[in-house]
């Protein structure tokens, strides 16, 4: 199995390497181009992968990210099919698989069953992009026992003390919310991005990923030089998958770890 996703990082450390996580929804275009997309993203150089389970009311995500969820949804992608995927890929990447999906699907299977299959199947971490710091250690406690850390949100709009308390929380790494508002590609980087950045490394020594709206190489470069533990990348990814196809995923995911291993 893959190393937990703090076991990743600390070996990151080791190598003072960011890391490198990038998001694709399964299922968009269909579940067998998902699997090649986890081990080409593998391959390319992704430190942890981000798989989004599509979802009708994806409330954080923004237009490129819904339209992937929509598309998937349409093929009759389902929890389950999303779930036997990881436990056929989990074991022929090295990449841990971050789940990414909202509050309801989970809470319909109920919480303890839903954390047992994932943990089963190979998933390492959990991102639940609606669940309230007040409401996380209904999820946080019981994650636990599975071996699944959740990773919590902190956004450019949280106060210093709700952000101590969600780095106190949130297990792996802390995902930084870059900017207000829904994921996607952005041509430029919220300048707020080093000032949360330095607020957090003042209250916790775990790792921090900046995530929403990184787009090309040199952000990634950018966000690693302000001091991010891990860059994520999602829309970017998914809108190359879907206009491209797997070759262009696969160069950019090149091209960004590059970028982050490039100490000029």
């Amino acid at each position: 199995m893959a190393l937990t996703i703090s076991e990743q990082f600390r070996r990151l450390k080791t190598q003072s390497r960011c890391a490198l996580i990038p998001f694709i929804t399964a299922g968009d275009p269909d579940l067998p181009t998902t699997a090649q997309a986890l081990q080409m993203l593998d391959q390319a150089g992704a430190d942890l992968i981000e798989l989004g389970v599509p979802y009708s009311d994806p409330l954080a995500d923004g237009p490129v990210i819904q339209a992937a969820a929509t598309r998937a949804l349409q093929r009759g992608t389902t929890l389950d099919q999303v779930l036997d995927l990881v436990q056929t890929c989990s074991g022929q990447i090295t990449a841990p698989i971050i789940l990414f999906t909202y509050y309801n699907p989970i809470l319909n299977r109920g919480i303890e069953a839903f954390l047992q299959h994932i943990a089963q199947v190979g998933v390492r971490g959990l991102v639940i992009p609606d669940l309230p710091l007040e409401e996380a250690q209904v999820v946080w406690q019981p994650a636990q026992t599975y071996g699944i850390e959740l990773t919590l949100l902190a956004a450019p709009t949280s106060p210093p003390a709700r952000l101590t308390q969600i780095a106190r929380q949130s297990q792996g790494f802390i995902y930084l919310v870059s900017v207000t508002g829904v994921t996607g590609a952005r041509q430029e980087l919220s300048g707020k991005i080093p000032t949360l950045l330095a607020q957090l490394h003042q209250v916790t020594d775990k790792p921090i990923g900046v995530g929403f709206g990184v787009s090309q190489p040199e952000h990634a470069q950018t966000i690693r030089d302000w001091g991010a533990d891990a860059v994520i990348v999602g829309s970017a990814f998914v809108k190359r998958l879907h206009e491209q196809g797997l070759p262009a995923m696969q160069t950019f995911c090149q091209q960004l770890r590059q970028a982050l291993d490039n100490k000029n």
